[in-house]
């Protein structure tokens, strides 16, 4: 696989380690295994919870899970998740474990659809010059089916011999890293049904699939809309290493770009500014637009319809049939399985694999920690200090220096509200400023497990066993702390 710019995430590691995963309860028994039939175009949809495992074994006929193919008499283990699997011709499949729902659905005409889309992109890709093939955004409401129509057409490229580079602009989301990551990812191989479809990083353990290895920048932040400006600065570096990444390689140029995007970019109300802003900054040149007429209608208004190949081709596709909402009780326990899962490895997954990270204990004096700031709480906070007037008619449109509203990060001393927080390691030294700071990509996430303000030294978990020498860790508002991690 061609990787693309930048270091990958430190890899687990088997070292002897200090600190040990919680230790879990053994599977429950399971019934015996019982049999459903999928008529063609039809599909088992099914709703698992974190601490149960769900086994299915296609028997007879074909089936996928978000476009990758299913192998005959070969059992996949699902734990935590919301999928389905899809036949075109129709299949039997045979079903072991616990679900918290489980069906068969019918209602599928977005799957043609969808393969329709797939199928126009590949023309693109087949007619693709210098320019290169398509640079898809995908756009849409929450719980619309975006990520889920992403998994499919990476996975459909895949199949016809193309290597689609994905990147996930949702903080909220994690692919192949901790929630918080900006990544970008070439994918040139099948993908891994049992791990999100994403898959696993090419540290997290054995795995029957290729690991992946991501460029990775980081967003403190659970929306876009909380930082703008950072996010901004961020998405223009994670365009500007792909750009440069597929200019050096001809099949990954024509394969193009899938972007699957946080649902805060569906807002009328800032006049779709992030929306627009990757637009530019990707070249794109196709936009689907999910769940909202609105948003089809807006988008057409912005981009009319042209010959020119610099205007993108807006289409309107059908939702997720199987599409469910996920309230948030579920995206708390799935983010912390994400954290738990990059550290420790997925012991109830496909790979059944417990890893175990590596504990460092450092002096206060030892690391840089910044936080980054949040310049709506700050500009709320100004308007409660003293000497503020809030009748002042005096008015200075000019931007602060560094664009994010005054400082961006700003370095704070270890102490216990570092606890059970999640650090990125940046590519930046001590001495770095707040664009170098801003602007670096991530080698990797460590988790605060220990302060001690007496002795005054902080205990990390690390994937690494190695020190990061005088490299920055920055933390923020998210993903919020998952206090269970260790015993």
């Amino acid at each position: 696989m061609t990787a693309l710019p930048g270091l990958a995430i430190p890899g687990l590691t088997s070292s002897t380690p200090v600190s040990r995963a919680p230790v879990l309860a053994a599977p429950p028994s399971f019934a015996p295994p019982r049999t459903e039939t999928v008529p063609a175009r039809s599909e088992l949809r099914f709703e698992v919870a974190f601490n149960k495992i769900l086994k299915i074994r296609v028997t007879k006929g074909t089936a996928e899970v978000f476009g990758t193919e299913l192998a005959h008499n070969v059992t996949y283990t699902f734990t935590g998740t919301k999928a389905a699997v899809f036949s075109w011709e129709g299949c039997s499949i045979e079903v072991q474990g616990d679900a918290e729902s489980e069906y068969v659905g019918s209602e599928t005409d977005a799957m043609v659809e969808w393969l329709n889309v797939h199928g126009m992109l590949d023309t693109l890709r087949e007619e693709s010059g210098r320019n290169g093939g398509p640079r898809v955004l995908i756009l849409g409401s929450e719980s619309s089916g975006k990520s889920s129509l992403a998994k499919c057409l990476t996975a459909w490229a895949i199949k016809v011999g193309r290597t689609p580079t994905v990147l996930n602009l949702d903080p909220r989301e994690s692919v192949l890293a901790v929630p918080s990551a900006l990544t970008a990812t070439t994918y040139a191989s099948q993908m891994d049904v049992e791990s999100s479809c994403w898959g696993q990083s090419a540290i997290s353990g054995p795995s029957a699939v290729p690991g992946r290895t991501p460029l990775i920048y980081h967003y403190p932040f659970a929306s876009p809309s909380d930082n703008p400006s950072l996010y901004k600065s961020l998405t223009t570096r994670l365009a500007l290493a792909v750009t440069s990444k597929l200019e050096e390689d001809a099949q990954l140029k024509a394969s193009g770009l899938i972007l699957d995007t946080p649902p805060t970019l569906n807002r009328p109300q800032d006049a779709y500014d992030l929306a627009a802003h990757l637009i530019s900054e990707f070249s794109i040149n196709v936009i689907l637009t999910m769940g909202s007429e609105r948003l089809y209608n807006d988008m057409l208004r912005r981009y009319p319809a042209s010959s020119n190949p610099d205007v993108p081709a807006i289409l309107r596709v059908s939702n997720s049939p199987g599409a469910v909402a996920k309230d948030e009780t579920f995206l708390k326990s799935y983010r912390a399985a994400q954290i738990r899962s990059y550290f420790f490895g997925d012991p109830l997954g496909g790979n059944g694999i417990a890893l175990n990270p590596h504990s460092q204990s450092l002096a206060f004096s030892e690391v840089a920690v910044y936080r980054a700031v949040n310049p709506n709480a700050s500009s709320m906070t100004a308007d409660f200090l003293p000497g503020v007037d809030e009748d002042d008619d005096e008015y200075d449109p000019t931007p602060t220096g560094n664009g994010m509203g005054g400082k961006g990060f700003e370095k704070i001393e270890p102490g216990q509200s570092l606890l059970n927080a999640i650090a990125a390691i940046k590519f930046a030294s001590a001495g770095a400023d707040q664009a170098q700071i801003r602007d670096a990509a991530v080698m990797g996430f460590v988790y605060v497990a220990e302060v001690d303000e007496t002795k005054k030294r902080i205990r990390f978990l690390a994937p690494h066993p190695g020190r990061w020498g005088d490299r920055v860790l920055v933390v923020g508002e998210w993903p919020t702390g998952v206090g269970d991690l260790v015993s």
